[in-house]
Formats: structure tokens, C-alpha cells, sequence
């Protein structure tokens, strides 16, 4: 593992959705059981391990991950985790009027998704502040399309779910 990441929701989501009972179960991407037993794994390492989580000290990340998990999810008690034991990196995060993360070109030209600008401006300044910063995704293929992009700005992707995300982009790149 690297030293510094923005986890993306789908990820606190796919691990969260191992649990048989969790609402999330039925909905959460991927749907693979195996898959998401791979997430759970990742970031169950990631809590254990001296990795940082980064979130933006205007706390959009946050409100993010409380909107889409409940208290007891899995992915809500590691982001708990992280912040009791003082493995958090907070970096600065510009909203504009309608809450989205405020990107400079070229990434606010590439980065369509509305909901994630917030985390790829937190990967930058997390850069601009620590020099390395990693953005870790599972069920979300839109990271794949944006990766040049990303690259010419030092943001790394993990992609947790690799063969399986760039399949499901190329499936989706097809259409």
C-alpha cells in the first residue's frame, strides 16, 4: 500500500455489502460476491496498515461517505478508525455554489463526475502538500477515464478491483 490515499465511497460501499444484511447488499457495485470480499480484504488492510486517509477539512468527503453508509457499515467504522487514531491528512478543498469540488484545468474539462471532483481536488492538494497521494476506487469504472489526466497531475489511481473495473470500462466504451 502507498502512503496516502483518497478512498473513493464505492469502495466504504463495496465493502460494506460483504455483510448479508446490510442494506447495501442489493444495490452495492460490483455485485460479485468474491469481489467485494476482495475490497472488504483491501480495506481492512488499510485500516491495519500506516496508511493515511485524506478528507477535506471542509468535510464534503465525509458528508459524503455519512450520506451513502450507515454508523455500523464497515466503511464508516474504518473512516472512524482512521480519524481516532490520527491517521488522517486534511487538505483544503474548494466548493463552488451547487457543493462540487472546484478543479483547475485540465482535470475540470475531464472530470465529468460531479460527486468525485471533491476527491480529486483532495488528491491534489494532498500532492501540492505531501508530494504523493493515491485515489483507491472499486465499483466505479469513470477513474479509468480520467486517468491520463490524473497522471499529468501526480494523482495515482488503485484500482482495487483492476481486471474487473477495466473490463467493465471497456464493456462500457463499447456501447
Amino acid at each position: 500500500m502507498k502512503d496516502r490515499y483518497v478512498v473513493d465511497t464505492n469502495v466504504l460501499i463495496a465493502a460494506s455489502a460483504v455483510d448479508l444484511s446490510s442494506p447495501l447488499y442489493e444495490d452495492a457495485t460490483p455485485s460479485d460476491p468474491e469481489l467485494r470480499e476482495k475490497t472488504r480484504t483491501w480495506l481492512l488492510d488499510f485500516k491495519d496498515g500506516n496508511s493515511r486517509l485524506v478528507l477535506d477539512g471542509q468535510e464534503g468527503i465525509l458528508d459524503e461517505y455519512k450520506k451513502k453508509l450507515r454508523h455500523g457499515d464497515l466503511g464508516r467504522q474504518v473512516v472512524l478508525h482512521k480519524m481516532s487514531v490520527g491517521a488522517v491528512d486534511l487538505v483544503h478543498v474548494d466548493y463552488d455554489k451547487d457543493g462540487h469540488g472546484v478543479l483547475d484545468e485540465p482535470l475540470a474539462s475531464v472530470i465529468h463526475d460531479l460527486a468525485d471532483r471533491k476527491m480529486v481536488a483532495a488528491a491534489v492538494d494532498a500532492i501540492f502538500m505531501h508530494q504523493k497521494c493515491t485515489v483507491a476506487f472499486a465499483g466505479d469504472t469513470d477513474w479509468h477515464d480520467w486517468e491520463a489526466a490524473l497522471q499529468t497531475c501526480k494523482v495515482l489511481l488503485e484500482p482495487i478491483i483492476e481486471e474487473w473495473s477495466r473490463q467493465k470500462h471497456a464493456e462500457k466504451q463499447m456501447r
